[in-house]
């Protein structure tokens, strides 16, 4: 269905939801997700994660649901259609887009680690080696260029695949077969967790609030974390807002996908954890929980060998779901703002983020010496750039500029149109004074965390 411009719109408000949560869910949920829970203590993280959600989340969520759906375009077309080409805030779209476009290529080498892991799975690789040799695999993956070159190459295939189709046949039709597949591999892995001796335990860890374990540092991570997890400030909501009906409910809609995002990010949890204390395993393990901790922990298990397939198909799909909204945001650019054909835009986008993202493959061998910010790797200097840089810029950009500056008589009719008018005085303050200054502190934090003030005064 197309509206009055001619521009793709969603079949359905399920295939909406489901695209949109589709984004939002990735490796963030199910590989970050439960391991920062455990390094900052369990419960009291994951409450301050959930109140972030929602104060912060929820409403620069909507907010850029408003900004594509009103202009009916790309983020970067969206600004210069709400002020003018060379306006100030249209940095908040470019911001975007080139987060999604970085973002795009170095998480393709990462989600190829998750296709590499699901034929380890699948030829039973784990089974019967002791727990060093099978922490050693992943060192050993990332150690092989050629070897992460080939999953990152099918992996930037498969999204080049799904984009080409378009909104509908493309996007919308494969994330009607991608996330219920998804919640159904998910679910059997939660039940598993719920049977197993450790249930009580993960219950615990991850609901029991123990506030001494609250750091300020952690607080700032469930802040930042409850951003980043919904896909804000890398193009891909203001994109997908911009397909919708006139008549959706914004509300209704982004809090589905919020909920889903969450119940996710938490049976993740409750999947992961009880069967890592069920072996006394430590569950703070850090990045190396999904790669290193839980192939040991399946190889103890009886049916770990089964159990292994489905989780790192969850992970492949949970990559592939949100890789595919990051493509279609840079496609959606070159459509509305060049005036490109579909296939030749995607096809030109999704090889140009496979070479942009060969030295993050040989970033860990071959280019491991070769630092691009500071002393750090291609790899980590991408992940810093975007994640603690880019996106909240974005994301505080377009805060400010809906909270203070749009017509706040546009704001208030596109949520009347979709019958959730009430909302408007909560959602307008919560927009102007609460998310931007939360993702102000978590920018300013980053920042002086990471040493950007002293690497740019060494450099110049």
């Amino acid at each position: 269905m197309n509206n009055s411009t001619g521009r793709a719109l969603w079949a359905s408000r399920l295939g909406f939801i489901l695209a949109a949560a589709g984004s939002a869910v990735g490796l963030g949920n199910i590989w970050k997700f439960p391991y920062i829970a455990g390094e900052n203590g369990g419960g009291a993280f994951v409450l301050v994660y959930l109140v972030c959600i929602a104060l912060v989340g929820l409403p620069i969520m909507m907010a850029e649901f408003m900004i594509g759906r009103h202009t009916r375009r790309d983020a970067v077309g969206a600004f210069i259609a709400l002020e003018h080409r060379r306006s100030f805030w249209v940095v908040a779209g470019w911001t975007s887009i080139t987060a999604a476009f970085i973002i795009l290529s170095y998480y393709s080498v990462v989600a190829g680690w998750t296709l590499d892991y699901v034929y380890r799975a699948l030829t039973s690789s784990f089974s019967g080696l002791p727990a060093a040799q099978i922490e050693g695999m992943f060192d050993g993956l990332i150690a092989d260029g050629p070897r992460q070159i080939l999953w990152h190459l099918l992996f930037i295939t498969l999204c080049l695949g799904i984009v080409i189709g378009g909104v509908q046949r493309g996007i919308e039709r494969w994330a009607k077969i991608l996330m219920p597949v998804l919640l159904a591999l998910l679910a059997l892995l939660f039940v598993n967790g719920m049977l197993s001796n450790g249930a009580w335990e993960g219950i615990n860890f991850m609901f029991r609030p123990d506030f001494h374990k609250l750091t300020p540092g952690a607080v700032l991570e469930a802040m930042g974390h409850a951003f980043f997890t919904l896909s804000l400030g890398m193009a891909a909501m203001i994109t997908y807002g911009s397909y919708l009906n006139r008549n959706e409910d914004l509300l209704g809609s982004s809090l589905r996908i919020v909920l889903l995002d969450t119940v996710i990010a938490l049976m993740a949890g409750l999947a992961i954890f009880p069967i890592v204390f069920s072996v006394g395993m430590e569950p703070a393990a850090g990045p190396g929980l999904i790669f290193k901790t839980i192939p040991v922990v399946f190889s103890q298990i009886t049916g770990g060998a089964f159990l292994a397939i489905l989780f790192f198909l969850l992970l492949a799909f949970a990559a592939l779901t949100s890789a595919i909204s990051l493509l279609e945001a840079q496609v959606s650019y070159l459509i509305d703002e060049r005036g490109w054909g579909r296939k030749r835009a995607t096809t030109f986008l999704a090889g140009l983020a496979f070479v942009v993202g060969l030295p993050t493959a040989l970033s860990f061998n071959s280019l491991s010496e070769w630092t691009l910010i500071g002393d750090l790797t291609f790899f980590d200097s991408a992940d810093l750039l975007t994640s603690n840089y880019l996106l909240p810029i974005s994301g505080l950009l377009t805060a400010i500029y809906v909270g203070w500056f749009w017509s706040g008589t546009e704001e208030k009719q596109e949520l009347i149109a979709g019958g959730a008018g009430w909302v408007y005085p909560l959602w307008h303050f919560l927009i102007r004074y609460v998310s931007p200054v939360a993702v102000a502190i978590v920018l300013f934090f980053k920042i002086r965390e990471t040493g950007l003030f002293a690497w740019l005064t060494n450099l110049f």
